[in-house]
């Protein structure tokens, strides 16, 4: 019965997880000098009218497979990439900056994706999905 229980609540990782890489892919569409190509050229990221939109669309694409149960390991791989890029690019220069603290701050969201994407990694869909793989 618990492992029931466990399978099915898996599903509010998946939209936690899903949602906001999709609501960050769309957002890097709708502000992009603010949070696509401007950002990743301010960061130094390379040809970021180009990538920005990539990882838009991986962004969205995965974010959405992930809340739809669809491949949802696979899925969380690419995910993964792009938030260790977002860490090393983002987060880590903040240390030297402002402090240890402040970047623990203003990494929590990135973190929290980290371990939700490895959870689905690890345990994969759940009970509750359209269809694919487990």
């Amino acid at each position: 019965m618990a492992v029931e229980r466990a399978g099915r609540a898996v599903i509010l990782i998946r939209i936690l997880v899903g949602w906001v890489f999709v609501s960050e892919g769309i957002q890097k569409f709708l502000f992009p000098a603010a949070l696509g190509a401007g950002r990743f050229a301010k960061i130094g990221i390379p040809a970021p009218h180009l990538l920005a939109p990539l990882v838009g669309v991986i962004e969205i694409v995965c974010g959405l497979l992930i809340v739809l149960g669809v491949t949802v390991r696979q899925a969380a791989v690419p995910l993964l990439t792009v938030i260790a890029v977002a860490i090393a690019t983002t987060k880590l220069p903040m240390i030297a900056r402002s402090g240890w603290w402040n970047m623990l701050h203003e990494a929590r969201t990135d973190f929290s994706m980290v371990l939700g994407l490895l959870f689905l990694l690890i345990v994969g869909a759940g009970s509750f999905r359209v269809s694919g793989k487990r």
